[in-house]
């Protein structure tokens, strides 16, 4: 098959849509076939591979039904010491590569998946279909489209899977990336940022496949940066120079700041994770455009795409098969791990449900019904206005990412939004609730030495939390005054200045791993909580406290 790029060259683009994006075409019917027909193939692969034996307890599933009758769910302790060391010679299919998460759970250093040859190739179709959908305005434009984009550089390096994408989508289109991708996975985050940017004010930039957070941060720093600048270091760089007067005179027009949208005029921007939504309109006032997110993890790969409306997400059918635990399920879970929840596939699931996702890879991968750990939610069984007739989906959380006070639900994307709503500058927070209290703590580290007074901020939080659009309640029935009989509270620490650089620092020197430099937003453990705390020195009345780090980039 050829590549995305020949047939660009040869402008067969209506091929180049179909092979790259066309499951968008596909009504949920169709969408299942293709689901089935690609499990029977992988099963076929597992009952005669090592790995499969083992999972599937010695069963020989035929058919779909058996399949998901006979073989357990699965975690990643089910696979070791397999993937855990890469024995590769009970696996379905020789690996072409390993790549790794970053154990976040704490039960082991990483967690190392394979992937083979064809899985890639199907992969890399989808990302090229991805930066497609990222500069379209409709089903076939390719007008904003160029041969070999320059693209910025924000990932984890290999062997995490956000770097193994930036050189698997190689295998369908050569990229110019800033900076190149053997020099950016030598350097520390913060300075792989900094060279690519300064890069880009050179050359260009046209695309941007990263952290939401990178692209909030840098227009943050444009805002708060004087109007004077030292152009004393670009007057050997007329290329960067010419860049910066042109912005300079935009900003002037329009009578503001000047912001990164008028140095760079970005065909696309590609992002993942919870953060794509909190800064979804920050980076569209600061960038010019929507950031097209994608639901993605190790495991999985890509799971699912916004397309060019930047609303809900569609399923991508032939990388991995997709079944869905509900939520009620789940929760029946979390009471009795003895308990086997049951799951349903993508006919059968129902809009404003959430469901905890389970895969089966693909192409000889060697996940069988593997519980991903991520909650997401169905958003509308189609798209009508585009004419996408499958359901589409939000990430919703971390299947552990939740504070229960049993009326309402707070996840990390709603407390992240309700801090987003309140516009205090801050650096980065944590939140918990103490067992059998009603109190949600929100630690928070506020930004450039701002005095805000603690208790205007907890009203403002628990304002946006209880009135906020952000989908907290268990049920849809509760009002404002079942609330005002239910004592929920939120208490607010305002912890010193650099808390998280300093801990972040302790961790980097520690040798952390950079998924490990940041703690997590919700229900943070004791340990890291401790190691947090003595990075602050910080005292509060009865409770000793603190949190994590965004990183901070100098541009221009």
């Amino acid at each position: 098959m050829p590549r995305a790029i020949e047939l660009l060259r040869q402008g067969r683009h209506d091929e180049i849509w179909e092979m790259c994006c066309g499951y968008l075409k596909l009504d949920i019917t169709q969408f299942m076939k293709v689901q089935k027909r690609l499990l029977l193939g992988q099963i076929e692969l597992l009952n005669h591979s090592g790995i499969g034996k083992k999972i599937m307890g010695g069963s020989f599933p035929t058919t779909v039904e058996e399949f998901r009758e006979s073989v357990p769910l699965t975690n990643y302790g089910a696979y070791c010491p397999e993937l855990s060391e890469k024995i590769e010679n009970n696996l379905p299919a020789k690996p072409a590569m390993w790549v790794h998460t970053s154990g976040r759970t704490g039960e082991y250093s990483c967690k190392w998946i394979p992937i083979t040859t064809s899985y890639i190739e199907k992969l890399s179709e989808i990302l090229y279909g991805i930066g497609l959908l990222s500069s379209a305005r409709k089903w076939g434009d390719l007008s904003p489209f160029i041969e070999c984009p320059n693209m910025m550089y924000t990932v984890a390096p290999r062997p995490y899977m956000s770097g193994a994408l930036a050189s698997m989508l190689e295998k369908q289109t050569p990229s110019s990336y800033f900076p190149p991708l053997n020099t950016a996975e030598n350097l520390p985050f913060e300075e792989r940022i900094k060279l690519g940017f300064d890069n880009a004010l050179s050359n260009g930039l046209d695309y941007f496949f990263g952290l939401s957070l990178v692209l909030s941060t840098v227009g943050d720093k444009f805002t708060q940066s004087s109007k004077s600048r030292n152009i004393r270091p670009l007057l050997s760089r007329p290329k960067a120079l010419t860049r910066l007067t042109k912005g300079l005179i935009k900003s002037r027009l329009a009578r503001r700041q000047m912001l990164p949208k008028d140095l760079w005029n970005l065909k696309g921007i590609i992002t993942s994770g919870l953060d794509s939504s909190v800064y979804k309109e920050k980076i569209k006032e600061y960038w010019g455009r929507y950031p097209l997110d994608i639901y993605s993890s190790t495991e999985a790969g890509v799971v699912a795409t916004q397309t060019w409306d930047y609303e809900g997400m569609t399923f991508i059918p032939n990388l991995n098969f997709l079944e869905f635990i509900p939520e009620k399920e789940h929760m029946k879970w979390q009471i009795n791990h003895k308990y086997q929840p049951k799951t349903v596939l993508l006919d059968e699931v129902k809009a404003g449900e959430c469901y905890e996702i389970v895969i089966t890879s693909f192409h000889g991968g060697s996940l069988i019904r593997y519980r991903i750990g991520d909650m997401i939610r169905i958003t509308s069984l189609q798209n009508e206005n585009l004419g996408i007739n499958t359901p589409q989906m939000a990430f919703e959380r971390r299947a552990d990412d939740l504070i229960d006070f049993n009326v309402i639900r707070l996840t990390e994307k709603s407390i992240w939004q309700a801090i987003e709503k309140i516009k205090i500058p801050y650096e980065d927070w944590v939140a918990f609730k103490s067992p059998g209290e009603m109190t949600l703590n929100v630690y928070i580290e506020l930004r450039g030495g701002n005095q805000v007074n603690e208790a205007m901020i907890e009203k403002a939080l628990l304002q946006q939390i209880i009135n906020g659009d952000n989908d907290s309640f268990t049920s849809s029935q509760v009002h404002q005054g079942v609330l005002d009989m239910i004592p929920i509270k939120i208490k607010v620490t305002i912890l010193p200045s650099s808390t998280f650089a300093r801990y972040t620092a302790q961790k980097r020197a520690e040798g952390a791993d950079i998924a490990h430099l940041k703690a997590q937003h919700v229900n943070p453990s004791q340990k890291v909580l401790a190691s947090l705390l003595s990075t602050s020195n910080y005292v509060s009345g009865m409770t000793k406290k603190v949190i994590s780090q965004e990183t901070t980039v100098s541009v221009v």
